[in-house]
């Protein structure tokens, strides 16, 4: 169970190697949890990933998940909850993809659908279950401000990100008083190995910073957290700038 600053005792976090993860379970280590799950594909950074926090002191548990493969996200997941109760899981896996390139290979262009969206409605949906079924815990579901309006430089992964948004918000409604909270975050751009070589670009963050944003809104049971917190009125002005215009905007 979460304590009374609503740190999580355990932690599931899918996308096991994700940089914003893993910032994440340090920093909830540091406080009180104390069981820990990394869900990826098996590789020596997962392992690797899982020892560097067991020297931090909690017991950390590496789970062979693929979000290609949804067919076998029940029963890999269910693993997890039949340990014992998970008081906070993270939805922190995704792809970027390579705009320039997905737009000319369909395929490419679907396996960024398939992994930020279908793999996430499918794990998202049965950790709910299990959420619900225990009673207690929080889904906190990294979405992007990208997926606020689609932009030419990066609509493919956008419209992934805006399907997942819209998704989680939608769940959390339908378990809105059942003792499940779900919690939607929205960083901007996020300085990890996945945007190396981008152009960086304003109010650019970092997964340290994420992870605070992510702890303070635990604190709060926040339903939707920017990051920065400042990206909110950002993106509250850019959705409301005229089509032709917005195609001009150097973004």
């Amino acid at each position: 169970m979460k304590d009374a600053f609503g740190t999580p005792q355990s932690l599931l976090v899918l996308g096991g190697t994700s940089e914003i993860g893993l910032a994440t379970a340090r920093r909830l280590i540091a406080r009180r949890t104390r069981t820990v799950w990394l869900a990826g594909r098996a590789s020596p950074a997962l392992e690797a990933a899982a020892a560097e926090l067991r020297a931090l002191g909690p017991d950390v548990h590496t789970l062979a998940f693929d979000a290609l493969d949804p067919a076998a996200h029940e029963v890999a997941l269910g693993k997890v909850f039949a340990e014992g109760d998970i008081d906070m899981v993270l939805l922190a896996f995704g792809v970027l993809g390579a705009q320039a390139h997905d737009e000319g290979e369909p395929l490419a262009a679907v396996r960024v659908a398939q992994t930020n969206y279908t793999g996430a409605v499918s794990a998202g949906l049965v950790c709910a279950k299990a959420l619900q079924a225990q009673g207690h815990g929080s889904l906190v579901v990294l979405s992007s401000v990208a997926g606020e309006r689609a932009r030419r430089s990066n609509f493919i992964y956008g419209s992934s990100k805006a399907g997942l948004d819209v998704f989680a918000q939608g769940l959390g409604d339908a378990l809105h008083g059942t003792g499940v909270h779900v919690m939607v975050v929205r960083p901007g751009f996020v300085r990890t190995k996945m945007t190396a070589g981008l152009t960086e670009a304003p109010l650019a963050t970092t997964p340290e910073a994420v992870a605070l944003a992510i702890e303070a809104g635990l604190r709060r049971r926040a339903e939707l957290v920017w990051v920065p917190g400042t990206m909110r009125v950002v993106m509250s002005a850019l959705r409301h700038v005229p089509r032709g215009v917005f195609r001009r905007l150097p973004v």
